[in-house]
């Protein structure tokens, strides 16, 4: 059917051809983005974004403006020393440091690699644990308040692996939760203190209409087996509490934070909370469930969603789109999987901890009256523990310091005997960033998309997505023009559609994904579609883009990724922009459903092959040699007028 996959046919097929034949030469292919940007999405421009010597993907790149609202990247999940394990882990950056990092500048790491971005980011929050803020660093001064403590001391002879492990085993269970005890290692004066430094930091650093930051930490909580039900909690502007609420104030209950949120914005603070690794959650994070034990009902619908607009769906830790368990039938659900609880062995339930799932069940949810409490768009952070997100697998840097610095201790290459270390974290990557559409890079603007959930996910690559789904023809995005009209008549990603009986064909979409210059091409744009049938979790993953230009009759791209050459990890070509004007083929108009798009990159080395052809050593077998970067949107709600 002609609505089936409309693919972009203009002049620029043309240099795409001669780019081809000339095998990923980067001078070429900055030319052609340059033109997909000037052609597709305008020529008002941004400054030039500064980039390393690398001649073959680091001429400057223009960004295009669009209509109004912008493409922003930026990262809400970073530690500095003021966090307890990062300050285990060698990390002694401050918070200061994070911003300047993010803003370009050069930071050492804990091992002494030099750590710095090829392009700035638009936007940051250091999101240190606000259980035992800032404490470390005085526990590891002997004559401070806290110095004498038995942990201060096993603190300060720790100068091994080992002993690191140690220590942060110790005192996990205090920060976590996992035990009661009576704490006698708590001194609230240092929290506030250390709070103070994260606000002033922010403030300082905070540049509107070049670079935002937004004062935030993460509140922790979680079961005696690792079960992750951890949050960054973001606020709107320089309006914060005294100090953070944590999961010492919450009795470790999630809950207990949404409360506390509910009545700080009664008093003009302005606050969200973004749950993160759900993949470790055991299950936890996606319940049906109050945590007493209670089924959900509509109250805790609304307050969850009403402070939980966000879920941080890709990051260092593995990727919590979906699992091949629950979803069989996507042959790209078994992407960087984190399939244990957190700094644990222990395996994670999949059910109940991934976001596919999730949208499904707060649907079956609603059907029953219990409102949906699982409507969240979508973003991507690092939680680096290093101050400093990599984003890019073949510049890896690791994510907890002196702990997995080096190719050896990662298990990516073999040690001086020949053997690889055993490490949990060998899924671990150089995922992920935030993406925004805002109108400008304030805390304003990138917050108030974030509330409407106007937000995309990538893992770590600056690709960009654009959704839309109206009740008429939208064109394909081509130029403003398209884009006003698709903003005018119809809904973008983290919105709602609703059909009317006369709309018998269903909705119409339109979907754009480019990738990021200075990364690889794109193979795939896909459809992701999930409904409740028959009281049944349902779910389909569309093709509506190839590379290859036409789609097979099983609805898929004809193109199978082809791996990069080994020794060079040079990979194939595909394409710098894939675009679609789409509608379902198995729209039922009886069915509510939820659409959001996920593209594909051509398949590249991943941080485990690129540390071993820098060492020229062999890689580590029991570990993925290459992986497809992606880049999620925020889903678009579809259903039936209530009157009609």
């Amino acid at each position: 059917m002609w609505w089936y996959c409309f693919t972009l046919s203009n002049p620029i097929n043309l240099l795409e051809v001669f780019a081809t034949s000339q095998r990923r030469k980067g001078i070429m292919r900055i030319l052609i983005v340059g033109v997909l940007l000037w052609l597709t999405f305008g020529c008002e421009q941004t400054d030039v974004e500064e980039v390393d010597p690398d001649p073959s993907q680091s001429l400057p790149v223009s960004v295009g403006v669009i209509d109004t609202r912008v493409a922003l990247y930026g990262d809400l999940h970073v530690h500095s020393k003021l966090s307890f394990d990062a300050w285990i882990f060698g990390t002694r950056a401050t918070p200061d440091d994070a911003y300047n990092f993010a803003k370009g500048a050069e930071l050492i790491h804990p091992a002494g690699i030099p750590m710095q971005l090829r392009r700035p980011l638009d936007f940051l929050s250091v999101t240190d644990h606000g259980t035992y803020l800032g404490m470390f660093e005085q526990m590891n001064n002997p004559s401070g308040s806290v110095g004498e403590h038995s942990l201060s001391i096993a603190l300060r002879s720790a100068n091994t692996d080992g002993e690191r492990n140690a220590v942060f085993s110790e005192i996990l269970p205090r920060e976590r939760g996992y035990i009661d005890f009576e704490d006698d290692l708590l001194d609230l004066s240092i929290v506030r203190g250390a709070w103070q430094e994260v606000i002033s930091a922010a403030e300082r650093h905070n540049d509107p209409g070049q670079f935002t930051t937004f004062v935030g930490y993460e509140f922790t909580a979680g079961g005696q087996g690792g079960e992750n039900l951890h949050r960054n909690v973001i606020f709107r502007n320089q309006r914060v509490p005294e100090i953070p609420f944590t999961r010492l104030d919450a009795d470790n209950n999630p809950e207990k934070l949404w409360d506390w949120m509910d009545e700080i914005r009664e008093e003009g603070i302005d606050s969200l909370a973004i749950p993160h690794n759900s993949n470790g959650s055991d299950g936890w994070m996606f319940e049906e469930t109050y945590k007493s034990g209670e089924p959900i009902d509509r109250r805790y619908s609304e307050q969850r969603t009403r402070n939980e607009p966000l879920v941080e769906i890709t990051q260092v830790k593995g990727t919590s789109d979906t699992h091949p368990l629950m979803s069989p039938n996507d042959e790209w659900a078994d992407f960087e999987l984190m399939e244990s609880t957190i700094g644990s062995p222990n395996p994670s339930r999949p059910r109940g901890s991934y976001v596919r799932e999730a949208y499904l069940t707060g649907m079956a949810l609603e059907d029953q009256g219990l409102g949906n409490p699982y409507r969240f768009g979508l973003i991507g952070s690092s939680d680096t523990h290093n101050a400093a997100g990599s984003f890019r697998e073949d510049r890896f840097w690791s994510k907890t310091g002196l702990l997995d610095a080096s190719p050896i201790q990662r298990g990516s290459v073999p040690d001086s005997s020949g053997s690889f270390v055993e490490v949990i974290r060998s899924y671990w990557g150089g995922s992920g960033l935030a993406g925004v559409w805002a109108e400008s890079n304030t805390r304003d603007a990138i917050y108030n998309a974030f509330e409407r959930k106007e937000t995309f996910a990538t893992t770590g690559p600056r690709m960009k997505v654009r959704f839309f789904a109206g009740r008429e023809a939208l064109p394909i995005l081509q130029g403003e023009r398209d884009l006003r009209k698709s903003y005018d008549s119809g809904v973008p990603m983290g919105g709602d559609l609703s059909l009317s009986k006369n709309d018998l064909d269903g909705p119409f979409f339109t979907i754009q994904a480019m990738m990021d210059p200075l990364s690889a091409p794109l193979e795939r744009l896909q459809v992701i579609k999930g409904w409740i049938e028959g009281g049944e979790k349902k779910e389909k993953v569309y093709d509506v883009a190839c590379a290859s230009g036409s789609l097979a009759e099983s609805r898929r791209c004809e193109l199978t990724s082809v791996e990069p050459e080994p020794n060079t990890c040079e990979h194939v070509d595909g394409k710098a922009l894939l675009s679609a004007v789409w509608k379902d083929p198995d729209f039922d108009q009886s069915e509510e459903a939820f659409y959001y798009v996920r593209a594909l990159e051509v398949k590249t080395c991943r941080w485990s092959t690129w540390d071993a052809l820098r060492a020229n050593k062999p890689s580590n077998p029991k570990l993925p040699k290459f992986l497809q970067e992606r880049v999620w949107s925020s889903p678009i709600w579809v259903s039936m007028r209530a009157s009609e």
